[in-house]
């Protein structure tokens, strides 16, 4: 059995061929997608966050909305890039945005990718300390975020407040128990896969990872989170962590599905440089008609492990046909695999 949700990256354009060609058609349509996704019986709505980009940016105004119009589905990002965040605030606005969800928040955070613009982080008032790099300055802000979320009180209270309050120090408000056990990070290594798993983080692996051994995507992706899980246990810690993986699939049900997917080319794992020290391995996408698409995915041995799969959706393509792409997985493939 597997949680299966989708994953949007919120992409808009004014291209007549786009179904959301501005802001708000992508906004709308990502609560209409989570609400119809729900009524199929999906598990979750995760939204990726770019800044700088005609994308999904500032999330939690959408997870509040989508929080309110569901009532079962989890919502989540994938994810937060911790480097333009500032931590305190953030821990307000996820604690809102969870109670108003009744406690369905999955939260994926990040130390990011190469983002729009160059250092963009330091546009939002955020720049590494001496002798400290970007990706440990997201790191540094996740830890501060994780220990707020634990809701042990660190503020010394007025003496003469304007509202009264309870006795000790104080903690940020609202605060929402259990969020701190949701918290997922986005690993692109096995190092910073190890490093989340000691803080207690869950794990969210993408459509890509560092190449760190030359072997099929699927295969390192399946060792990453291997040496997840025994860091995990070495930790000690006292509940089971969750693990979720990203991929494009495409059941291939009708001519429609044919025309945008049936020759997509992209049936293999392609390599790449996604900065100037980073070798990258992408993981192929599938899409293919449901018996061979069973046949296929039986074999990636990341799924496998994995609890959580992430559909990643096509949102210019709009709700309806998406929604069609999320139950053709639902009912032509995942029964058969054993997910549901």
């Amino acid at each position: 059995m597997k949680k299966i949700g989708f994953l949007s990256f919120g992409h808009w354009t004014p291209s007549p061929q786009s179904q959301t060609r501005s802001a708000a058609d992508t906004l709308l349509q990502s609560i209409d997608l989570a609400v119809a996704a729900e009524q199929l019986g999906a598990d979750g709505a995760y939204f990726r966050v770019h800044h700088f980009a005609r994308q999904l940016a500032s999330p939690f105004p959408l997870l509040a909305a989508v929080g309110a119009k569901t009532s079962r589905i989890e919502t989540g990002t994938a994810v937060i890039d911790m480097r333009y965040e500032n931590p305190f605030y953030m821990a307000e606005d996820a604690g809102a945005a969870d109670l108003i969800a009744g406690g369905r928040l999955q939260l994926g955070i990040s130390r990011g990718s190469p983002e729009q613009v160059i250092d963009g982080w330091r546009h939002f008032g955020y720049a590494p300390t001496e002798g400290e790099s970007d990706a440990d300055m997201g790191r540094r802000h996740t830890e501060v975020l994780l220990d707020l979320l634990r809701g042990e009180g660190f503020a010394q209270p007025n003496p003469r407040p304007m509202f009264p309050n309870p006795p000790g120090l104080l903690r940020l408000e609202p605060y929402s128990e259990g969020l701190r056990d949701r918290i997922w990070w986005g690993a692109g290594s096995n190092a910073t896969a190890v490093w989340a798993a000691k803080l207690g983080m869950n794990l969210q692996s993408s459509t890509l990872k560092d190449d760190e051994s030359g072997l099929p995507f699927h295969v390192q992706q399946a060792d990453q989170i291997k040496a997840y899980r025994e860091a995990w246990k070495e930790a000690g810690h006292k509940r089971e962590p969750r693990v979720s993986v990203s991929r494009s699939i495409f059941a291939l049900v009708n001519d429609l599905d044919r025309a945008y997917f049936g020759s997509s080319g992209k049936d293999a794992d392609k390599i790449g440089f996604i900065d100037e020290k980073t070798r990258a391995i992408f993981g192929r996408s599938y899409a293919a008609e449901p018996d061979v698409l069973i046949e296929q995915l039986a074999k990636d041995e990341a799924i496998a492990a994995a609890d959580t799969l992430l559909l990643t959706v096509p949102n210019q393509l709009g709700v309806d046909y998406n929604a069609h792409v999320i139950e053709a997985i639902l009912t032509h493939v995942a029964p058969a695999l054993g997910w549901r």
